[in-house]
């Protein structure tokens, strides 16, 4: 015998079949979401390659979301025509695992349900993450290694530092370092060393066959002597002075 009295059970009916009505009007009105159009329909141009990249990319993201849309309202739509079935069946307000009666009071939130509150299956919001995660984690536009000591290679920040160099809309005064006077020196460790280790590898030259050392003047060669690692007295004329 069914737990639940005849006027509760003509509630949770009648509530299954205004569901019913409202998703199959649903239906019939926007033609399943939009989705018996195709693309060049739904923008009324006639051809999608003659428009920009960014809009065709903006009708794919809509029609994917429709694709979703569609699929929850039909499967909804099944769970209310099986609920209905139930009802006629007789089994109705039965817990499947359990076996024992759902409250009216649930049915009346979840009219569909097939389980009692206590046998939900997976009653909390699911942990589980895309694979890819593993190997993209952190995600390459947030990492900023270099206090590792096993941190060697290209990431996140050398990125930003690449960009950043050619300019941002910050003034001196958003700058790392107070003192900054220069629009070039402004980005994220400016200092830091490009293309060599040590500071005097940027100013020693050689020719092609690693003889006849000279010293090129350039700035890193300037701040490499007032820091006060070089002796000027060391140094041979060179041809290749300059004045960077």
């Amino acid at each position: 015998m069914n737990h639940l009295t005849e006027q509760q059970l003509r509630e949770l009916k009648l509530q299954l079949l205004e569901e019913k009505l409202y998703l199959e009007r649903h239906f019939d009105r926007n033609d399943n979401y939009g989705l018996s159009q195709s693309f060049i329909e739904n923008t009324g141009e006639l051809s999608m390659y003659d428009n920009h990249p960014g809009d065709i990319g903006t009708e794919i993201y809509e029609r994917g979301k429709d694709i979703s849309l569609n699929e929850h309202a039909e499967f909804h739509l099944r769970q209310v025509n099986e609920a209905l079935d139930r009802m006629e069946k007789g089994n109705y307000g039965i817990c499947i695992l359990s076996q024992k009666p759902i409250p009216f009071e649930r049915l009346q939130a979840i009219p569909t349900t097939l389980y009692s509150i206590d046998h939900v299956p997976d009653p909390h919001e699911s942990e589980r993450r895309p694979v890819e995660e593993k190997f993209l984690q952190p995600p390459f536009g947030r990492t900023s290694l270099d206090e590792l000591d096993t941190q060697n290679g290209f990431d996140g920040e050398d990125a930003w530092q690449i960009v950043e160099s050619w300019g941002t809309s910050n003034t001196p005064a958003f700058a790392e370092d107070p003192n900054v006077d220069d629009y070039k020196d402004m980005y994220i460790e400016a200092d830091e060393h490009e293309g060599f280790v040590e500071s005097f590898e940027s100013f020693i030259a050689t020719d092609m066959y690693g003889e006849h050392v000279n010293i090129v003047r350039n700035k890193a060669y300037r701040d490499y002597m007032s820091s006060g690692e070089g002796d000027h007295s060391l140094e041979p004329e060179s041809e290749f002075d300059l004045d960077k």
